[in-house]
C-alpha cells in the first residue's frame, strides 16, 4: 500500500508540474476562453485511456497505471481550474456566458474522445 501511495505522490507532482507548463506554454484567447486548462485536461484524459488500455491488456503493471493514471493524470488535469473558469466566464456578460457554455460542451465532449482515442491507442477499443 505504501508503494502505491508513493507512486501517486510522485506521479501527481511530476502532473501538477506538467500542468503549471501547460498554463505557461499554452497561449491565452481573447475572447477569455481557458484553452490553458482545455488542453491539460485533454491531454490528461488521453492519458488516462491509453494507461488504462495497456494495463488491461497487462502490458503495463498496476505500478505504471497508478503512477501515470492516477498520479500524473490526476495531478494534470484540473477540475476546479475548470468549474472556476466556467462560474467566472459565465458571471461576466453575456458573450462571456455564451463562451462559458460552448467551453463546458466542448470540454466534456473532447474529453470523452481522448478517453476513447487513448483507450484505442492502447489496443483497448472501447471502454
Amino acid at each position: 500500500m505504501v508503494n502505491v501511495v508513493m507512486l501517486v505522490f510522485v506521479g501527481g507532482a511530476l502532473g501538477a508540474v506538467l500542468r503549471e507548463v501547460s498554463m505557461l506554454m499554452v497561449p491565452n484567447l481573447a475572447d477569455k476562453f481557458p484553452l490553458d486548462i482545455l488542453v491539460a485536461n485533454l491531454v490528461a484524459a488521453l492519458l488516462l485511456g491509453l494507461v488504462t488500455a495497456l494495463h488491461r491488456r497487462q502490458i503495463v503493471s498496476e505500478g505504471a497505471e497508478m503512477l501515470v493514471g492516477t498520479g500524473i493524470a490526476g495531478g494534470l488535469s484540473t477540475f476546479s481550474s475548470f468549474a472556476y473558469g466556467a462560474v467566472v466566464l459565465m458571471s461576466a456578460s453575456t458573450a462571456s456566458a455564451v463562451v462559458a457554455s460552448v467551453y463546458v460542451v466542448i470540454s466534456l465532449v473532447l474529453g470523452y474522445i481522448a478517453v476513447a482515442v487513448g483507450l484505442k491507442l492502447g489496443g483497448q477499443g472501447s471502454a
